[in-house]
């Protein structure tokens, strides 16, 4: 979850967050509202925030809630290969353009890729491609909302904001793991 989605939160509710081990490192899952409102590789909900009081306006509570718990049970069963959907309540903050974009993401399928111009063509056409791209950079809510299914026009891994790598190990897992 980045830092753009802090003029989203409600300011009069706390956001939890817990921080759980995955096989590409620490991942921090977040919630406000009883809704999953992010995950973001590494020890803070907020991508490149490791101090959370500077962030004025929003309390952030560490604290293992009951959706919190239950995410992390089917993230732990999804890296192992025993999930390929989350039932999970979402709540991606951002404008009405991204929270578009990242409904399209949520019907690729698990183990298949898309183009980031074929998400636009869902969209509207190849003239949101750059946007398209720039909501898939700020999805809140990654691996829960597949953001590393898009892959570039040419079939290369493109633009994945938590690391080439990370996209490129949750592309074979699925792949390997993917029911026919």
């Amino acid at each position: 979850m980045n830092a753009n989605i802090i003029k989203f939160i409600k300011s009069n509710e706390p956001v939890y967050y817990h921080v759980m081990e995955t096989p590409l490192g620490n991942l921090t899952l977040a919630e406000q509202s009883e809704q999953l409102i992010g995950t973001n590789f590494g020890n803070s909900p907020i991508a490149g925030q490791s101090d959370l009081n500077s962030i004025k306006g929003v309390t952030f509570v560490q604290k293992r809630t009951a959706l919190l718990k239950k995410a992390e049970k089917q993230l732990t069963e999804y890296f192992a290969g025993n999930r390929q959907t989350f039932s999970l309540p979402l709540n991606p903050m951002g404008t009405p353009f991204r929270q578009n974009a990242w409904k399209a993401l949520q019907e690729i399928p698990y183990g298949q890729t898309v183009s980031y111009s074929k998400q636009a063509e869902k969209l509207g056409g190849n003239q949101y491609c750059r946007a398209v791209g720039q909501a898939n950079h700020h999805n809140p809510i990654g691996i829960i909302i597949p953001c590393h299914r898009v892959i570039g026009k040419s079939g290369k891994l493109v633009g994945f904001a938590s690391g080439l790598d990370n996209k490129e190990w949750l592309l074979t897992m699925e792949a390997r793991n993917k029911l026919t």
